[in-house]
């Protein structure tokens, strides 16, 4: 039986949610890690994770629509001032070498002495996710993409904190916070930081362009893949 309207959302959701917790329960993840390595299960469960949060936006345009507020011109404008910002965030987040955050690569302590791009956020790939969320909302007034958009935001935001109290019970206190001052949750200071600056041109210059480039491709896309054109 095909889902369809509420259902299929349902049906979504509950999926969605499940390959991100599952994984975790009774260490099926080391598991599968040990099994078919790290690399692999990792690049698995991007590919998964992608279709079902695709199948979860679309189920949500499918649903029934119920109106909570309706979109203007100005709330049309607020996904295409964000997203940048979002896609930076992302690029910078994926491969951190923060074992204690969304995203990380490995378990590979940060270094407090030379924090690199975590001295703008420890939490750069959380950040993404509640930005992207969190500048759909205003033009999705509907019922189906508020509890979408809204829900990913509240999750990103309240990821920060589990994180944080990880790393409190896992390393040190004095390293803790040490490590919390070097990497913020964020802070826009290093940008205006000259010695901060030519320090990390490099990491940074590569990690704009791909943002740049992967915001130009979604931009683009965004009508085929999602339905919706992102200047209507």
């Amino acid at each position: 039986m095909i889902l369809s309207g509420w259902a299929e959302f349902a049906g979504a959701l509950v999926v969605f949610m499940a390959s991100h917790f599952l994984p975790r329960w009774g260490g099926l993840r080391e598991t599968l890690i040990g099994k078919i390595g790290r690399r692999l299960y990792f690049t698995g469960y991007g590919i998964v994770s992608l279709v079902v949060l695709l199948w979860l936006i679309g189920s949500a345009s499918r649903a029934p629509f119920v109106e909570l507020w309706a979109a203007s011109e100005w709330t049309r404008k607020v996904p295409g001032i964000l997203m940048p910002f979002a896609m930076v965030l992302a690029v910078i987040g994926v491969g951190t070498h923060s074992p204690f955050t969304l995203g990380s690569k490995g378990a590979k302590a940060l270094d407090p002495a030379t924090p690199g791009l975590a001295a703008l956020t420890r939490h750069p790939l959380l950040w993404a996710l509640a930005l992207w969320s969190a500048s759909h909302l205003p033009p999705n007034g509907d019922l189906a993409h508020v509890l979408l958009f809204g829900g990913f935001a509240g999750m990103s935001l309240a990821a920060m904190p589990m994180f944080d109290g990880r790393a409190k019970n896992a390393i040190a206190s004095d390293d803790a916070v040490r490590a919390f001052q070097a990497a913020p949750v964020l802070s826009l200071a290093p940008l205006f930081d000259p010695t901060w600056l030519i320090e990390n041109r490099r990491d940074l210059a590569w990690r704009l362009a791909v943002a740049v480039a992967i915001w130009a491709a979604a931009y683009g896309l965004h009508s085929d893949v999602i339905g919706v054109s992102p200047i209507s």
